[in-house]
């Protein structure tokens, strides 16, 4: 009954959305600079060489491959392909090649949450039970909400930047992690929690003390690429500390040292959003 639900609903809220392609015809600038980002190529079809039918992730660090095995399993590959060595290795979370079957009508199913995070729009179910994502990727519907009505009427959507830090980082949450509730256990001595921003940027003294202004688009530009040279970040930093005083000066981009990279494995890394001063050679959590 519960999947009956969900699909019913996807059917119906199916036709509010236009997708990316269309929004393009009055937004060409928001549609090319988000289409060359790792957001709008969160999904594709996998092609050959590549296994699989889907390839998750735009393949700026990795990609995981999923199959359709019958109606009602998927299974995730159990080898992702890593930018860095530009060939395959184990899957995140896999202790085998093997791979890990997700039945699609189990109510605790994970790949739902897959197809839903790395596409927008609803989901629906194909001929044979198969999961067709309504647009493939994180593309504007994703953060402005269905397009329909705006276009009928010309009434303003969804706009994150008129929206609350607090919302924003509750929006991307949903998919990159929402802050712990109170209560909830994070063990911060694994590297493999870095991967979930909103989660460490909540317990960082910026944010805590950023009067509620500081969020995930301080930093982002949502219709650009993500930058990977650590200087163009300062400007952000500067906003709030157009001094900064050191004990001990050093030189480099301000994220070199107070957001340091961590790596759970040899082929992936990720930016600490616990932002704060930490010991040298101790990434996971600062100092103060």
């Amino acid at each position: 009954m519960r999947f009956l639900l969900f699909f019913a609903l996807a059917r119906i809220t199916a036709g509010q959305y236009v997708s990316s392609g269309v929004c393009r015809s009055c937004h060409p600038a928001e549609y090319a600079g988000h289409a060359g980002s790792g957001h709008a190529r969160a999904l594709a079809v996998s092609v050959p060489p590549q296994p699989g039918e889907w390839a998750f992730g735009a393949g700026l660090q990795a990609k995981t491959f999923v199959s359709r095995i019958d109606e009602d399993t998927y299974l995730e590959h159990g080898l992702s392909w890593y930018a860095v060595t530009r060939s395959m290795a184990l899957t995140p979370g896999h202790r085998s090649p093997e791979g890990e079957k997700y039945r699609t009508f189990h109510p605790n199913t994970a790949i739902f949450r897959c197809f839903q995070c790395h596409s927008t729009g609803p989901l629906r179910l194909g001929p044979g039970s198969r999961i067709q994502p309504f647009e493939e990727g994180v593309q504007c519907e994703a953060c402005h909400g269905p397009g329909k009505e705006h276009i009928a009427s010309g009434r303003a959507m969804r706009n994150p930047r008129k929206m609350t830090a607090a919302e924003v980082n509750e929006s991307c949450g949903a998919c990159h992690r929402k802050p712990a509730a109170a209560g909830d256990d994070t063990d911060w001595t694994n590297p493999w929690n870095t991967r979930h921003q909103p989660l460490y940027l909540a317990e960082s003294a910026c944010f805590r003390k950023s009067g509620g202004r500081l969020s995930c688009l301080t930093c982002h530009p949502p219709h650009r690429p993500l930058s990977r040279v650590a200087a163009n970040y300062d400007a952000a930093c500067s906003q709030c500390h157009p001094k900064p005083r050191h004990t001990v000066q050093r030189r480099g981009a301000c994220v070199s040292c107070h957001m340091p990279a961590v790596s759970p494995s040899s082929l992936l890394h990720f930016a600490n959003h616990w932002i704060g001063v930490y010991a040298a050679g101790k990434p996971l959590r600062p100092i103060r």
